[in-house]
């Protein structure tokens, strides 16, 4: 089995200064490690609220917290787990297919999410233990 690939922190350009504001760019083509086919986003979620809890089959995505806080917990299908804090605007992570993961967030916190795919349900792996045994553990 080859590795799998992980999870990384992409960082944009970050233009304007303190006293006009800044924007902060992403051309699909450049930015991203794939072209999205949609963007989502979640807003007014609980701080006591997990999301997540699952991995795609083929999804690849890029989250990034345009506002408040996210801990992003993230698990590859041998076993590496990482913790990423997404709390700059210009800043994201991409997160390869086969990743668990599980999003816990700032009362405030809105997320836009890039994704590869458009919505499948089939995509979807909600079961932990389906998840930890493709990885032969």
């Amino acid at each position: 089995m080859s590795s799998p690939k992980l999870p990384f922190r992409i960082e944009f350009p970050l233009i304007g200064e303190s006293q006009l504001g800044y924007l902060s760019i992403v051309d699909f083509e450049q930015s991203l490690p794939f072209v999205p086919k949609r963007v989502f986003w979640t807003y007014y979620t609980p701080q006591n609220v997990v999301r997540g809890r699952h991995a795609h089959w083929q999804t690849e995505m890029v989250l990034i917290a345009v506002h408040g806080r996210i801990l992003l917990e993230t698990e590859s299908i041998d076993g590496q787990k990482a913790e990423f804090w997404l709390d700059k605007p210009e800043e994201g992570v991409y997160l390869p297919a086969l990743s668990w993961h599980t999003m816990k967030y700032s009362h405030d916190a809105v997320q836009l999410v890039f994704a590869s795919t458009l919505y499948d349900p089939q995509d979807y792996i909600r079961d932990y233990e389906v998840f930890c045994k493709l990885g032969e553990r």
